[in-house]
């Protein structure tokens, strides 16, 4: 099992911890001859959240940048060496009209929020994640941000991205109805799933949301960082943060199974552990959702076989097939109108041809039962791409640059300008 590493700032925590709660056990004489001995009250602990510091100050130079992200609606922010700021605006970048930034600059720009941890993780691994926080005066408008600050070319470089301040709806998301379904699963594996950027967080945030609207259900979310905070709603939602909650992914979900979880969020499947918890959790009647950095469901159930020694596949695929629920991938696309960008998604749903296929590994047979599953709500990635070219809402060049099979697209296409 992977060990916590230790932390100075939490061993001084600790230690006054330690001192408070002697110095709680000790009252004065008269207190005591008032009241005679009892049992010593509990000190209240501190978060290990406080021990970085999470809100931007606006005298940082980190407030400027970040100002000028909220002002533009930018997605992201990236700072590297020789480059001037760059905002990630509708899925392109914008350079600030700045001098590029020195070596030294990005480190210094988030100095104040690089904790003991995160400097521990640069050295051992490269990078680390963390959050952080631009306070407004409405509380409920701060903008929350995920901070990814890595080594390139031996400079330090640093990928910043604005986080929503409340969970997006399936409606705000564009996202079809039968996608919307997928809240209703009490039990299995589904899978949210496209390339980096494509808005998977996001879908995952809504389906939790729509559950916390709907469901009386205990969730918890197992994130890295925590990317979207749900209230309390009809259900109790936990988050737990790896790094500072727990120390990987793997031991966040096993540690969940024995919370009396009904849904459990895994932010990321990275690695066989997780991957082997997650299946096992979705066999005994939890709800497992979590995502995959892959275009389509036969990519998907590739990407979690594969990642299992040849001798265990067989069983793995076995598994697989009777845990999962639905793969649904998607893609985000720049509008035709250049507001912003719109979902093309593809949903496969586990019916039993579906559980056959995965199980003999025919995954090429995957893409027949998403045709024909149309009436129950599977959606086929070209259908969608089709849809929205259709509405006006992106152009025919950039959804056949997104499509796996161009002449599918055209053909349904034929007959549209």
């Amino acid at each position: 099992m992977t060990e916590m590493r230790r932390d100075a700032d939490l061993d001084r925590l600790v230690a006054q911890l330690n001192l408070d709660k002697r110095n709680a056990a000790a009252p004065d004489a008269d207190a005591q001859a008032d009241e005679g001995t009892g049992p010593t009250p509990l000190t209240p602990l501190t978060p290990l959240a406080s021990l970085e510091q999470l809100d931007v100050s606006p005298d940082e130079p980190l407030d400027a940048l970040l100002a000028e992200l909220v002002r533009r609606r930018a997605s992201d922010l990236l700072l590297l060496s020789g480059l001037p700021p760059t905002l990630r605006i509708d899925g392109r970048l914008v350079q600030l009209e700045r001098a590029p930034l020195g070596r030294d600059e990005v480190g210094g720009i988030l100095a104040n929020h690089l904790s003991s941890r995160v400097r521990q993780q640069i050295a051992e691994r490269g990078s680390a994640d963390f959050s952080l926080r631009r306070p407004s005066g409405d509380e409920s408008r701060s903008l929350r941000l995920r901070v990814n600050i890595h080594r390139q070319r031996g400079d330090l470089a640093a990928a910043i991205r604005a986080l929503p301040t409340e969970a997006p709806s399936f409606a705000s998301l564009g996202l079809p109805p039968s996608l919307g379904e997928l809240a209703k699963v009490t039990r299995g594996l589904v899978l949210i799933t496209g390339p980096t950027g494509s808005g998977k967080t996001s879908t995952l945030a809504a389906i939790v949301a729509e559950i916390n609207r709907t469901r009386a259900c205990h969730v918890v979310t197992i994130e890295d960082p925590v990317e979207i905070e749900h209230r309390h709603g009809r259900s109790a939602v936990e988050h737990v943060e790896v790094g500072r909650d727990t120390p990987s992914f793997a031991d966040g979900l096993r540690a969940a199974l024995r919370q009396d979880p009904d849904v459990i969020l895994v932010g990321e499947m990275r690695d066989l552990e997780t991957v082997s918890t997650a299946l096992t959790a979705a066999e005994t009647g939890h709800l497992i959702l979590s995502s995959l950095h892959t275009n389509d469901a036969a990519q998907s159930v590739h990407r979690i076989v594969d990642v299992f020694p040849a001798s265990q596949q067989e069983q793995i695929r076995q598994q697989l097939a009777l845990s999962v629920h639905a793969i649904a991938s998607q893609h985000l696309l720049p509008r035709a109108d250049g507001r912003g960008r719109v979902p093309a998604v593809e949903l496969l749903l586990a019916t039993p041809a579906v559980r056959h296929h995965i199980r003999s590994g025919q995954l090429q047979k995957l893409y027949t039962e998403i045709t024909l599953g149309k009436r129950i709500g599977m959606i086929g990635l070209e259908e969608s791409l089709a849809a929205l070219v259709r509405e006006g809402l992106v152009s025919r060049d950039e959804a056949e640059a997104r499509s796996g099979r161009p002449e599918e697209l055209r053909s349904l296409l034929a007959g549209v300008a």
